[in-house]
């Protein structure tokens, strides 16, 4: 007796899988290709399925997964200002976009002068129907499916794969939230702090201590350039400055915590004390990396006839605690500790040393002594004692 009821609920078997068995598939591709392969066990007669989504992400504006049969499924994303551009206009989604409109246009019968339907038809297309997917919220994505088979799809076909855009709808939408809020945590957050929020450490006070390499940065002479040069003239040095130092941190495995006006707090976390030398050695070359990069790109400003960008960065290793620091409602996750205050003091003396990169006694103590030179002792504020501060080898000052 069981097993009838599901029997009687779901007779049609592709409708039973996409309410059993389409949920437990959390990621979007692999969902998109077993949809595809399960419509055409299901005698509907595909030859691509695509499911575009829109989501928030400062990079790009939407993605495009694409399953054609034989081939399995292909990503791409879709440019922030791809929707007011012809390749996106010259084709048939902004009617399910913007007037949330099923489209179907019969290939065999017509002359397509989209350039998506053209080449189709051209592949052996006969059929393409393109319908909104409409969620809770309000928002709209879409679906578009294409037969091949002489005559497209029949009336039967349809109809059953009508039946299931609703399914599907609320599948995709749970991916769609999905993907927004890990959009949206990495971006403004960082990644390993959004895996932990979404994972629940949202209390205040939530967090954990651990060791790793401090990156301390910000721009030098900021202050009179913003005084001196237009708004957008800053707001490009700032990205041009964030870009290479923030690319240079996550291309080593690390995290950016915070943006202050022009600086900049990253760490490199440090995952065993075995790995603490190899850590160290990356974060190193990561800083050279960045300083390297920010030489070719003064040399391209300097074309334009725009300033220079010099910065300041200080490296530096520690235990801090790694979690919810704020206000009952207004939290941020960070790092706090006496080893963060030492890396913000010791950034401090770039420009008194006249030295882009320096690096603290503890950081250098785990470098091959080639790579480091004593620039000295010096005081650093509210600690007592003089601290040996260091320069990389392969640095020149300035």
């Amino acid at each position: 007796m069981d097993d009838e009821i599901p029997n009687r609920v779901y007779g049609d078997p592709l409708a039973r899988w996409f309410v059993t068995e389409a949920y437990r598939i959390a990621d979007t591709g692999q969902l998109i290709a077993a949809a595809g392969e399960q419509l055409v066990a299901a005698g509907i007669p595909l030859f691509r399925l695509a499911y575009f989504q829109l989501t928030l992400h400062p990079e790009f504006a939407g993605k495009a997964y694409t399953w054609r049969r034989g081939h399995g499924v292909e990503v791409g994303e879709a440019a922030h200002g791809l929707m007011e551009r012809s390749e996106y206009l010259d084709n048939p989604l902004p009617p399910v976009f913007e007037q949330r409109r099923t489209v179907r246009v019969r290939l065999e019968k017509s002359e397509p002068q989209a350039p998506l339907l053209k080449q189709l038809k051209s592949q052996g297309a006969t059929d393409y129907v393109a319908l909104p997917l409409l969620f809770t919220t309000g928002h709209v994505d879409a679906l578009s499916v294409v037969s091949d088979r002489p005559g497209g799809f029949s009336a039967a076909d349809l109809d059953r794969m009508f039946q299931l855009q609703f399914a599907f709808t609320r599948i995709v939408e749970t991916h769609a939230l999905r993907d927004i809020a890990v959009n949206l945590l990495d971006a403004y957050v960082g990644r390993a702090a959004g895996q932990r929020i979404l994972a629940g450490e949202v209390k205040r006070g939530d967090g954990q201590t651990i060791e790793a390499v401090l990156w301390y940065c910000d721009l030098r002479g900021f202050t009179r350039a913003s005084d001196r040069l237009p708004r957008d003239a800053i707001i490009g040095l700032l990205n041009d400055y964030f870009s290479i130092m923030g690319g240079a941190v996550t291309g080593a495995g690390g995290e950016i915590l915070k943006f202050m006006g022009d600086g900049m707090l990253a760490m490199l976390p440090i995952a065993s004390p075995a790995e603490r030398a190899a850590t160290a050695v990356r974060a190193i070359e990561a800083a050279v990396g960045a300083y390297r990069m920010i030489a070719a790109l003064n040399l391209m400003r300097a074309t334009v006839d725009e300033p220079a960008v010099r910065f300041g960065l200080a490296l530096h290793v520690g235990e801090v605690m790694f979690g919810n620091i704020g206000a009952s409602a207004r939290l941020d996750f960070t790092v706090i500790g006496p080893a963060v205050n030492h890396a913000a003091r010791l950034e401090k003396l770039c420009g008194q040393l006249d030295r882009p990169i320096v690096v603290s006694q503890a950081l250098a103590a785990l470098l091959p002594e080639r790579d480091v030179v004593l620039l000295g002792r010096h005081l650093l504020k509210d600690i007592d004692e003089p601290q040996p501060v260091y320069s990389l080898s392969n640095v020149s000052a300035g």
